[in-house]
């Protein structure tokens, strides 16, 4: 009698605690999770107490006794691609984000991590010996945590490409196109909208795909591996924009200057994507998480995707 008035007395403490802690998860985003749980020498009993479960609005579903070996726990609260932006969610587009994508008149596209699967210069090191080298440093550039410029010069100069290198990987490792960006640019040109890869990787890598897309090469603005006579790596093309920090912002500018596009939209996945929103530059910029998600970058993103085809279907 006594140990049960005391889980009496205890009771409204516990539901309170229970109450707090629900409080600071509820509207927020939870990735799936797992846990092992040990043998239990009774039937499991519910944690939460009726009246914070209905408060909460939780039901359990398929709850039994533990069997006498190791349980195994699965719960999922929401889907992964808004647990990925943590606490911040911009996944739904404004009415003036939608209104002005749909009436773009140009949009330029980043390639590495975007419009490929692949960072162009990861695949490459990787082919000729400095995969996991060149990677950090490309994790480094990404997030604008590094100038631009300093991270490509120090990861070209991890591998030295040659011209053979580069000509082998192209024959034997072709394009590998994000699901939807084929679709995604036939809409848009139907559509009359201009079509740009503006890209930090080079025009080496990047002319195969704008093949594939049917871009034309003046609409490719990216960086030019150079070679000497004997085909060796002897450098990269200082003057294009996209060799630096802001490139592809100067690169947008240019476009917008040399055409007089109202609308202007830019998208991709990295720091140097989103420094092409700027005056004159691209008026939206938004970011395409699904290869990579980085929320330095994401968290600016006036709107940011996870499918192409959410893109697609906003533009039916």
């Amino acid at each position: 009698m006594k140990e049960s008035c005391q889980q009496q007395e205890t009771e409204p403490d516990r539901s309170k605690e229970q109450e707090k802690l629900m409080e600071g998860l509820v509207g927020s985003q939870m990735t799936p999770i797992t846990a092992h749980c040990k043998q239990l020498s009774s039937p499991f009993l519910p944690v939460f107490s009726p009246r914070f479960m209905k408060k909460f609005n939780l039901c359990l579903i398929g709850m039994s006794k533990f069997p006498k070996s190791l349980n195994l726990i699965a719960a999922s609260v929401q889907p992964l691609e808004s647990a990925k932006l943590g606490h911040f969610d911009n996944t739904l587009p404004s009415k003036d984000v939608l209104e002005l994508w749909r009436n773009a008149n140009a949009v330029c596209f980043d390639v590495d991590s975007t419009v490929c699967l692949d960072e162009g210069i990861d695949e490459l090191a990787e082919f000729c010996g400095a995969g996991k080298a060149v990677a950090e440093w490309t994790s480094r550039a990404m997030s604008g945590s590094v100038p631009f410029e300093e991270a490509l010069a120090a990861r070209l100069s991890l591998f030295n490409p040659s011209l053979s290198q580069v000509q082998d990987f192209l024959e034997k490792r072709p394009p590998r196109l994000s699901p939807g960006i084929e679709e995604l640019v036939k809409k848009l040109r139907a559509n009359n909208t201009t079509v740009y890869l503006i890209s930090g990787g080079f025009r080496q890598m990047i002319n195969p795909v704008a093949s594939i897309l049917g871009i034309p090469p003046e609409n490719i603005f990216a960086n030019q591996l150079l070679f000497g006579s004997s085909g060796e790596f002897v450098g990269f093309d200082t003057n294009e924009p996209t060799s630096r920090s802001g490139g592809k912002a100067t690169a947008v500018q240019q476009i917008r200057k040399a055409h007089g596009y109202k609308a202007l939209v830019m998208i991709g996945d990295g720091a140097t994507d989103l420094e092409a929103r700027k005056p004159g530059g691209a008026d939206l910029f938004i970011c395409y998480a699904g290869v990579q998600h980085r929320e330095a970058v994401a968290v600016k993103a006036d709107w940011v995707v996870f499918n192409f085809r959410d893109l697609i279907n906003s533009l039916e």
